[in-house]
């Protein structure tokens, strides 16, 4: 009767107070991710519209160009302003759903069991919107081929592949927007360089970053295997992320608890001319 009585008080455990818990331990889940993923870091933000409609927006504006005085007097108006809207819809719909039996509950309790799947689930998310997010830019980017043999010099030559864009958007890039994004073996080879420079993440131990020719610089596993880095600048792609939590319910016809999250996401390039890709060779 006593373990009866124990599995019966975390049941109502896990049907009141553990919705709390959960909403917290997801909530916890989501600050983590945009703490630890570099793409969280890297993606546009300056969004409009509701996720919730289907859909939000990005917006590029062009850049103005003088004339001659008393243009826009002679002229009765100023030019208008004009831009490029792109649409990022909200798409890409993945749950993290799990169920977990009264049994398992007698074991971990429920604040235990919650914490560890949610961690769980939180790895799993990580994993996802990173591959998601460069697989986009690096099919949304322009492929590079280096003319330089020295790593030094073949990645200042993209930096500047960036830094020299100019376009009805652009004219010109500062190199504190241009971030390049290596696959390991890549930044291994600047390794030695880079240690001896100023470190701009050291507090984010999920990924290698540093400063090299006054330009971000990362390592990161998750680019396209075919990809050997990403030069890209701040806000190229939008990765818009709604996320909807799963409050714990009882499973009919079972002795088994449901619960976790569901995640409804958009990935796409917004600044494609501003990317630019260097595959194997």
């Amino acid at each position: 009767m006593a373990e009866s009585t124990r599995i019966d008080a975390l049941s109502i455990e896990l049907q009141t107070s553990g919705k709390d818990k959960l909403a917290e331990e997801y909530g916890k889940v989501i600050e983590n991710i945009n703490a630890n993923t570099l793409s969280a870091k890297l993606k546009n933000k300056d969004l409009s519209g509701d996720p919730t409609s289907g859909s939000v927006e990005a917006k590029r504006f062009v850049n103005a160009k003088g004339q001659a005085y008393g243009t826009a007097r002679s002229g009765g108006a100023g030019n208008k302003v004009k831009s490029k809207p792109v649409v990022i819809p909200i798409d890409d719909n993945t749950e993290y759903m799990e169920e977990v039996e009264e049994k398992d509950l007698k074991l971990y309790g429920v604040n235990g069991l919650i914490e560890r799947r949610t961690a769980n689930h939180q790895k799993s998310m990580e994993v996802e919107l990173e591959t998601k997010f460069f697989d986009v830019a690096a099919d949304a980017g322009t492929e590079f081929t280096p003319t330089e043999t020295s790593i030094e010099d073949e990645i200042e030559e993209a930096i500047q592949k960036v830094e020299t864009v100019k376009n009805d958007f652009v004219r010109g890039v500062p190199r504190n927007l241009i971030n390049v994004i290596m696959k390991p073996s890549v930044y291994g080879k600047l390794r030695n360089k880079i240690a001896t420079l100023p470190n701009a993440n050291a507090n984010v131990a999920s990924y290698e970053s540093g400063i090299f020719n006054n330009t971000r610089v990362y390592s990161n596993v998750f680019l396209p295997d075919d990809v050997d880095y990403i030069v890209m600048v701040d806000g190229a792609v939008a990765q818009p992320v709604l996320p909807s939590i799963y409050s714990p319910k009882k499973i009919d016809l079972s002795d088994a608890t449901a619960f976790g999250m569901f995640l409804y996401k958009g990935t796409k390039a917004v600044m494609e001319d501003l990317i630019f890709v260097k595959k194997n060779s």
